[in-house]
């Protein structure tokens, strides 16, 4: 996508910081024209990581979680407050890049499934049809002779029942495609490969921390163990995804997939590293000691500036994956982080706080505005609501005002405010509510403004 286009689409979901937008769909796009330039320029280019700036429910993590979904290329979303240096009992910050490379393989893998799908879907029923009226023999002029003539030779009775099995097996077939036997069930032979025990710890004791490739092993120890077949008996729906997921294994190339998932991780992978001012130290200095913190930053050093990280499917080399941090830095600064890891994210964008205009246009604007989703909710039940423009505009400055007088806590405070203000609503419909359900100005008022009123409601419910 283009970075006009990527804004675009962005806008249908967050309201304003248009420079925060712009910045990160033109890091995006240099993903895309480092790509296409000759292989000795292309290593040499190296990803502006991205720093992130502003308090909390303004956007930041919402346009990760819509990059994630509109890109198209490997997106992790961590929490940096997860991650514990190296020694401590916690995640270690080359599990990132390890999640990494499994979204890249589910990418892949979903892609197999669309090329491939029909031709699985197509040997799946055939192998389904075969278990419940198999084919006993198919015609073949000779082998009907010798087995099927009478003492003149006369093929005839051959003929009709090869004529008999193929009209059932389409009838059945016909039924199988329709749905109409989904809910009976069949006996199916299901491949069973025994599990290697290594396979069992390996999440737990690390191997790829200590440089073991795991699928490597994995796929060693698998071989050298038999495949074993269970039967099972389901019913016809299971059975079909059953030997779809069977034929879709024996279609894809697990090779192939793994080198590719690799090399779609480093060469377009997007790291978005959420509360990173959780781990600076001033934040940290004033909540109490924790000496693992600037050694989290210290372990993310190397992944930012470019190392290799081992996992279950090889080695992956971060120098090209993109970096974005995120923080509100409300008790810490950015210059709290350690000076290298600053140095690391060159590109720095400053959210900006959430006026009244913008909470007017986020209950109306996005395309899963609040408004549109408790008109749906409650449209479930037979109620039409209908908010009024003094409805939005009351909510609006509620929302501003109760951020004014107690925590800023942006955006989300729109989400508190509504759920006191449908609550009558939500609970009524649908035995004492139904039809046009309207809210305007008084509604909210006599809903909203009691609890601001009494600030210590408005601390505990808004």
């Amino acid at each position: 996508m283009t970075p006009q286009q990527t804004v675009e689409e962005l806008d249908r979901y967050v309201i304003g910081q248009h420079k925060a937008k712009r910045a990160v769909a033109i890091s995006l796009r240099n993903r895309y024209r480092r790509r296409q330039l000759s292989r000795e320029l292309r290593e040499d280019i190296r990803p502006k990581n991205l720093l992130l700036i502003g308090p909390t429910g303004v956007g930041k993590t919402e346009i990760a979680r819509r990059i994630a979904n509109i890109s198209g290329i490997p997106f992790v979303k961590v929490e940096a407050t997860k991650f514990t240096e190296v020694g401590y009992v916690g995640r270690d910050v080359d599990s990132m890049v390890r999640d990494l490379v499994e979204v890249s393989m589910s990418l892949l893998r979903a892609q197999r499934i669309e090329q491939m799908g029909p031709k699985a879907r197509e040997r799946a029923h055939e192998k389904l049809l075969d278990t419940l009226y198999p084919e006993s023999r198919k015609y073949h002029p000779l082998s009907g002779y010798e087995k099927h003539s009478d003492k003149h030779g006369n093929l005839s009775m051959c003929i009709e029942e090869t004529d008999s099995v193929s009209a059932k097996r389409q009838q059945l077939s016909e039924q199988l495609k329709s749905g109409e036997l989904n809910e009976k069930e069949v006996e199916i032979d299901v491949n069973e490969q025994t599990t290697p025990m290594v396979e069992v710890f390996s999440s737990q004791t690390g191997f790829e921390e200590m440089g073991i490739n795991m699928q490597g092993l994995q796929s060693m120890l698998g071989n050298m163990l038999p495949s074993r077949q269970k039967r099972r008996r389901v019913k016809i729906s299971e059975a079909r995804d059953i030997l779809f997921q069977e034929e879709m294994n024996n279609l894809i190339d697990h090779d192939e997939l793994q080198k590719e998932a690799l090399s779609l991780a480093q060469e377009s992978g997007v790291i978005f590293l959420d509360e990173i001012d959780k781990i600076a130290s001033s934040y940290t200095s004033n909540t109490g000691p924790d000496v693992s913190r600037e050694g989290v930053q210290r372990d993310l050093l190397p992944l930012v500036e470019g190392t290799s990280v081992m996992t279950k499917y090889g080695i992956v080399k971060t120098d090209h994956i993109l970096f974005f941090a995120a923080g509100a830095f409300n008790v810490s600064k950015p210059s709290d982080l350690i000076p290298e890891l600053q140095g690391r994210f060159p590109v720095r964008v400053e959210f900006d706080a959430l006026n009244i205009e913008d909470f007017k246009r986020i209950l109306v604007e996005p395309q899963n505005a609040l408004t549109r989703q408790y008109k749906a909710l409650l449209g479930v039940d037979g109620l039409d609501v209908e908010f009024t423009d003094d409805a939005i505009e009351a909510i609006a400055r509620f929302a501003f005002q109760a951020n004014a007088d107690h925590e800023n806590i942006g955006a989300r405070r729109l989400h508190t405010i509504m759920e006191q203000l449908m609550e009558e609503a939500a609970f009524d419909a649908p035995q004492k509510l139904s039809g046009k359900y309207a809210i305007d100005g008084g509604s909210v008022e006599k809903a909203i403004a009691p609890l601001l009123k009494n600030h210590d409601l408005a601390r505990f419910i808004l």
